[in-house]
């Protein structure tokens, strides 16, 4: 499988997991391919998909930006070329309003890249409000946006919540589900904050997705961070459906140490 590199960062991104993926993945033969949590997108970029992709994610920004990647790349790269790395610059981009879906796109990459960890956070005006990174040598090579415009050629992608796909989901498709972290108590202020954005309600939803898809290849992420587990709530039946459940220790800077545990599902048969 040919591997490229995200365009972009993302808090939670699964680069370090590909490898891990394609091993899981290698005896099944893959209809589509289904996101819902798109983020960065590091498992799509990293598989060979000859059919079409559905990739969706409720940040509009995001998405705005994975559609003009798609369809008009060299756009973006120029007006991605005007900005420049500094704090100052930064500020001041930030505080910009573009009419312009592209110009939109290549503000929302460059914010990515030169912001404090590459972080997406808005203030309840919905305004991004990350501060400056300080990444005083860094260089964004735009061969990754031309790159990422050529995996994308053969996608659907959306702006929705994660349920609003499930009717094109087919018999041999995958679907990849990496929800955002949610805690019922936590002190740290990035999970408690995302909690805001993916609540327990939102989990319970995601558990009767999961049963919508029951007789399909998914993939499912829960966490346990600094030996307390962050429980995804319909985890506890797992027991009762031959999974085959991979567990990878990855060392995080917001968290000591995340332990993640992959189920590969198929319902279809007791093994794969």
């Amino acid at each position: 499988m040919s591997t490229i590199e995200p365009f972009i960062r993302w808090a939670g991104g699964k680069s370090w997991f590909v490898s891990f993926m394609h091993n899981l993945i290698k005896n099944i033969n893959i209809n589509h391919y289904h996101e819902p949590f798109l983020g960065g997108a590091a498992v799509f970029f990293s598989l060979d998909l000859p059919k079409k992709s559905y990739l969706s994610d409720a940040n509009e920004d995001l998405i705005n930006t994975y559609l003009q990647i798609r369809d008009c790349p060299d756009a973006v790269i120029t007006a991605f070329s005007q900005f420049t790395n500094s704090e100052k610059n930064y500020y001041e981009i930030r505080n910009l309003k573009f009419d312009n879906n592209i110009e939109q796109a290549a503000q929302f990459i460059f914010l990515n890249q030169t912001s404090y960890n590459g972080i997406y956070r808005v203030n309840k005006d919905g305004n991004y409000n990350v501060p400056y990174g300080f990444r005083k040598n860094w260089h964004y090579d735009c061969n990754r946006i031309l790159e990422a415009s050529k995996k994308l050629q053969n996608t659907n992608i959306s702006c929705n919540d994660f349920e609003s796909n499930k009717y094109k989901i087919k018999p041999n498709d995958l679907v990849f589900l990496d929800p955002p972290y949610t805690v019922s108590h936590n002190n740290n202020g990035f999970i408690e904050y995302n909690k805001k954005l993916f609540s327990l309600q939102d989990q319970y939803r995601l558990s009767k997705y999961i049963d919508y898809i029951e007789y399909l290849y998914y993939l499912l992420q829960t966490i346990k961070v600094n030996n307390n587990t962050h429980k995804r709530y319909w985890i506890s039946e797992f027991a009762t459906k031959k999974l085959f459940v991979h567990t990878i220790e990855q060392q995080k800077e917001i968290v000591n140490s995340i332990k993640s545990t992959f189920a590969l599902l198929d319902k279809m048969s007791s093994s794969i």
